[in-house]
């Protein structure tokens, strides 16, 4: 099931994606859905970003391919960061590139949505508290990322977590997935998540050992290799299948 936080005159709302409409329903998007029974084209309201996130966790070096391009040496552990929440922004809204002069860069990711409150959680569980998975953006001012001992600053500034378009519930296997990412209708990224260097029931063990997740947090699990700059004119679109397409046009602060 896909599922889509909305805006139609000036309300916010929750609905069930199919095909070009969506069906709203009672309550959040992480509310057992109930149709409300009103119906919209998707071409007569506003996608918002599909979850509101208490936490943004990051997963740094999670593909063998992104460590090998940066010349690294791969994690004994998962590398965990946090992003600013005041980075999210939903599918179609502009990506601010605040300093043009600095390199900035995409990075195409999988994103997981917690679903129940979780601390401390085996591997064996983990999959039980995910709500769900979309796409997502890592966008990162590497000027900043290099000088800083970490990497917070470089990828939290307004609007460098692009999330949507949906939410889909229905993912049984995240390993099985394929991420892409595509600038300007190049393919800059291609690659499976089986390729993560630690999965997504790996991911949650380490973070909920760390930190209580809420429903709605997110875990963005890496990206591989294939990054790259992007710049004011450019359009980014991460694409994984079984979830949809995010597309965010780049403009300059």
């Amino acid at each position: 099931m896909k599922l889509a936080r909305f805006t139609r005159e000036g309300r916010v709302y929750a609905g069930i994606v199919e095909g070009q409409r969506i069906h709203q329903i009672k309550g959040t998007i992480l509310d057992a859905p109930e149709p409300s029974g009103q119906v919209f084209d998707l071409s007569s309201v506003k996608l918002l970003p599909p979850c509101e996130p208490s936490k943004i966790i990051v997963v740094g070096l999670n593909y063998l391919s992104h460590i090998s391009e940066g010349k690294r040496t791969p994690p004994d552990e998962p590398i965990i960061l946090l992003k600013a929440q005041t980075s999210v922004i939903g599918h179609m809204d502009p990506i601010v590139i605040p300093h043009v002069d600095h390199l900035t860069h995409y990075e195409g990711e999988l994103i997981v949505v917690i679903g129940k409150t979780c601390k401390a959680v085996g591997r064996q569980d983990a999959l039980d508290y995910v709500f769900g998975y979309t796409c997502g953006n890592d966008v990162s001012d590497r000027t900043i990322q290099r000088k800083d001992l970490q990497w917070t600053r470089a990828k939290s500034f307004d609007t460098f977590c692009p999330l949507g378009p949906v939410i889909e519930t229905g993912i049984g296997d995240p390993s099985a997935l394929r991420v892409r990412t595509i600038v300007n209708g190049q393919v800059r990224q291609d690659a499976p998540t089986s390729d993560l260097l630690f999965d997504v029931p790996a991911l949650i063990q380490a973070t909920s050992a760390v930190m209580s997740l809420f429903p709605g947090d997110i875990i963005m699990t890496g990206t591989p290799g294939g990054v790259g700059p992007i710049v004011p004119g450019d359009t980014v679109e991460v694409s994984i299948e079984g979830i949809g397409t995010l597309t965010n046009p780049v403009v300059a602060r």
